[in-house]
């Protein structure tokens, strides 16, 4: 699937970053990394088309869907506009209450996209800055080709991850729980994560690409410093949070890293997400699959899988907070 528009700058690699991330894997999560060796040896289970070839450059296909916090909507549908809402509430639960190993640990989770979006166009599309430049306030997602759409998987992968967090003592808030009509846009997403002092923010997401592009990858920020962006100092932490989300994502998930993106490392570092640029606390995205395929596809919508996708990820989040 190819894709235009301002959503959908394609990412550009960054090989300096490669090798010490993958240092970082191999310290962080020898296990993960055998279980990669593994799947480039054999392929996934069930697997028979093999993996994605990726450009001499490093650079990853055309058909790869780069977008900040959204996708396009779905051709054929007819969103109307809306008005927007108030931010979502803070959490109920204090740093002070709560009771565990991550207690005084605040996590944020963002959610991808918002059930709503299809029906407030207007609001949507409108532009925000994102530091180095302006985009779309937020989009619709992608779905499978039988209709399962990207917002109601993330929603359901968010609501399974805070309850495992919150039975470790964190307190963790959501941007937006299917509460609000439209959005919240990806610069508001942002400030919720920096209001919140948040340990760690995760946003995520399930990708949109061509049949036969497979596997999960973390997004990581790059260093950015232009007019309301520096990421700088949020690149380091981040980098680790990416890395042990990622292979605790192998590991529970039995997932292999994207075959289109990341040189088979799972993990991408761009700059030109909105949701990244103007965090001030570490944070990642996480694309757990891609629904234009169908054997992924298969996995995102069953309930189980989703379950190992929350446990995954929230086990990468716990490693990081008490590492």
């Amino acid at each position: 699937m190819s894709y235009v528009g301002p959503d959908f700058d394609p990412p550009q690699p960054r090989r300096s970053r490669r090798r010490p991330l993958l240092v970082a894997l191999a310290v962080l999560v020898p296990g993960a990394l055998l279980g990669w060796a593994v799947y480039g040896a054999v392929g996934a289970p069930g697997d028979a088309g093999g993996a994605a070839a990726v450009s001499a450059s490093g650079s990853p296909s055309a058909s790869a869907s780069a977008r900040d916090d959204g996708k396009k909507p779905t051709a054929g549908r007819t969103p109307t506009a809306g008005t927007a809402p108030a931010a979502s509430p803070a959490p109920s639960r204090s740093r002070a209450t709560a009771r565990g190993p991550l207690a005084g640990k605040v996590v944020v989770i963002d959610p991808g996209h918002n059930p709503g979006n299809f029906r407030h166009t207007a609001a949507i599309n409108r532009q925000v800055d994102i530091g180095t430049n302006r985009k779309e306030c937020d989009t619709t997602g992608t779905s499978t080709n039988s209709g399962y759409t990207e917002a109601r998987f993330t929603l359901d992968v968010a609501h399974r991850l805070r309850d495992l967090l919150q039975q470790q003592g964190a307190t963790v808030k959501l941007t937006q729980d299917g509460d609000r009509p439209y959005g919240p846009c990806v610069d508001e997403r942002a400030r919720i994560g920096n209001t919140a002092h948040a340990d760690a923010v995760v946003s995520i997401h399930a990708d949109g690409s061509a049949a036969g592009n497979r596997g999960f990858h973390v997004i990581l920020p790059e260093a950015v410093h232009a007019g309301a962006a520096d990421t700088r100092p949020i690149v380091g932490p981040s980098e680790d949070l990416g890395a042990r989300i990622a292979g605790n994502f192998v590991r529970v998930t039995g997932s292999a890293p994207s075959n289109y993106v990341g040189d088979g490392t799972g993990l991408v570092t761009r700059k030109d997400l909105g949701g990244l640029n103007l965090s001030t606390v570490p944070k990642v995205f996480i694309e757990c699959g891609n629904m234009r395929d169908s054997k992924d596809a298969a996995l995102l919508t069953s309930g189980a899988w989703r379950q190992k996708a929350a446990q995954g990820i929230s086990e990468g989040i716990v490693s990081f907070l008490r590492g």
